[in-house]
């Protein structure tokens, strides 16, 4: 079983998280800088490659109703051309309240704001699929069928 990776999309800055093998536990990984497409593909391609990743989340940004604003178009469309571009599946995963959860993660373990909280973002992202896998396909379940 391949581990799974996740992005918080943004604008200057991608964060990237990376679970460990079981898919048990998700960590920040790193922040790539966007610089252009290419060369965030290229850095995608090659953490894919070193931590043998089999499905690359992507936070989906929602409004708290539900529904898609401009912000969750642009992510749409990005993920889509990372889906084009990438050798393994792309998954948009809701991540309302994503950033939130991190900050008061960090707040909790007495951590200051000084650093960009991408990665950290990406990592709740990353966690909550993770919880959410197991709870449809059953704990140690490998066939990849839900679970009884």
């Amino acid at each position: 079983m391949g581990r799974v990776m996740a992005l918080d999309l943004g604008e200057k800055r991608i964060g990237v998280a990376i679970s460990d093998p079981t898919r048990t536990i998700a960590r920040p990984l790193t922040i790539l800088s966007r610089t252009s497409r290419k060369v965030v593909i290229e850095a995608l391609a090659r953490l894919i490659t070193e931590y043998e990743v089999e499905r690359v989340v992507v936070g989906f940004p929602r409004s708290l109703s539900g529904e898609e604003g401009p912000q969750a178009r642009w992510v749409r469309r990005e993920a889509e051309a990372l889906a084009r571009s990438l050798p393994v599946p792309v998954i948009l995963w809701d991540e309302r309240l994503s950033t939130v959860t991190a900050e008061a993660y960090r707040a909790m373990r007495g951590q200051r704001r000084r650093e960009p909280i991408d990665a950290e973002a990406a990592a709740v992202i990353l966690q909550d699929y993770l919880e959410a896998q197991r709870v449809h396909f059953g704990e140690g379940e490998k066939s990849g069928q839900p679970g009884k």
